[in-house]
């Protein structure tokens, strides 16, 4: 029979080795998945894992959902690995599209020279339009940060669970971006749909790849996964956040301020949520709707746990997702089959990864039916010797 061995010491090489076990795992019960529903598992798996790769236009749609998974991730790292649950990452996301796209409407209602939703008295455009869409990534910034504000400040003051906190205001969120697009900043010419007015093309990021529909965002994502690497490696506030996650109790000893860590984390972690919010408005999708985010903050959990919570492993970690999400999408049209399938194999890959992650402190032994009797003899008779 299999037995379960303590480990001297945690494995470092397996604790790497486990996200690979579990993605195996993965592709195993996604096979017998299609088998059970009827399906090819060749040509399942290859929807999802080879149909992403095929031709340009597909890998740039890999990145461009990859884009938003990976800055979400990166902030919600930063929380991790302070020892601050941050579930909210969903909501931030909502807030950071709510905020960038608020200005990006009213620099396209000024630019139009309308008095339909917002007043205007100069019909001149206002400032340089080159900082348009960078001036609506900050505002996304802002707004992110904004909304982890309100767990920090509550968590600060009122030592409130960030879980349920954070998770609560993610369907505030969403409830306010219901409000904004069926009421206030629903198109007047919009044939009565729950949407805004298309953004000015001003407002839009720069297409990164012609014929596609990847943006420069991308670009700042890369930029901010290697900040990010920067940040916890080579600087001293990301020293004091990782110490206190890992040590709290050195580092009060050392004098760090679990107050600062506290703020510094979730402010950051609703930045990088936001900005991703903000990118999806100004990019793919140029407009407020109510279905905005096809999951991207709650998948960002998993990726960060995939990805052990390292900027380069988040990275793959979110292609993978990415391509989930995809395969999800070709699964629907080519095999008939529904949309959910996206969201069980992301719980399965959480979940087989919690299950591999006890490799990482204990070791599986093949223990013998004589073998096993003969140590519980053993400590039978050990026992009646004390």
């Amino acid at each position: 029979m299999l037995r379960l061995e303590p480990r001297p010491q945690p494995s470092q090489w397996m604790s790497w080795v486990s996200p690979l076990l579990a993605l195996a795992f993965t592709v195993l019960l996604a096979s017998l998945l299609f088998i059970a529903l009827g399906k090819d598992p060749l040509a399942g798996l290859a929807v999802f894992f080879v149909e992403p790769l095929r031709g340009l236009r597909p890998v740039s749609e890999l990145l461009l959902k990859a884009t938003p998974l990976m800055l979400c991730a990166l902030g919600l790292a930063a929380c991790y690995r302070a020892n601050i649950w941050n579930i909210g990452a969903e909501g931030q996301f909502l807030l950071g599209a709510i905020t960038g796209g608020g200005v990006a409407l009213w620099l396209t209602m000024h630019n139009l020279g309308s008095q339909t939703l917002m007043p205007f008295q100069s019909p001149e455009p206002l400032g340089p339009r080159g900082l348009y869409a960078p001036v609506v990534l900050l505002a996304g910034a802002l707004g992110g940060a904004l909304w982890a504000a309100i767990v920090a400040w509550l968590r600060d003051k009122f030592n409130a669970n960030e879980i349920l906190v954070s998770l609560m205001l993610v369907y505030v969120a969403q409830q306010l971006l219901n409000y904004l697009v069926f009421g206030p900043w629903k198109d007047p010419q919009g044939y009565n749909f729950p949407q805004t007015k298309t953004f000015d093309i001003s407002t839009w990021l720069p297409v990164l790849l012609p014929s596609t529909r990847l943006h420069w965002g991308f670009i700042v994502a890369v930029v901010a996964v290697l900040a990010f690497w920067l940040f916890l490696s080579k600087s001293w506030r990301g020293y004091q956040l990782q110490v206190g996650g890992l040590a709290p109790a050195a580092a009060r000893y050392a004098g760090f301020s679990s107050r600062s860590t506290l703020w510094t984390a979730l402010l950051l972690s609703g930045a990088m949520a936001g900005l991703a919010g903000a990118m999806e408005v100004a990019g793919p999708v140029r407009q407020l709707t109510p279905h905005l985010s096809t999951g991207y903050g709650f998948a960002a959990i998993i990726g960060c746990f995939v990805g052990r919570l390292h900027p380069v492993g988040i990275v793959f970690s979110s292609l993978l997702l990415s391509m989930l999400l995809i395969g999800g999408e070709l699964s629907q049209s080519r095999l008939g089959l529904p949309n959910a399938l996206t969201s069980v194999f992301q719980g399965a890959l959480l979940f087989l990864l919690l299950a591999c992650d006890t490799l990482i402190n204990y070791r599986v032994r093949w223990a013998g039916r004589r073998g096993g009797q003969k140590k519980e003899a053993n400590d039978e008779s050990r026992g009646a010797q004390a």
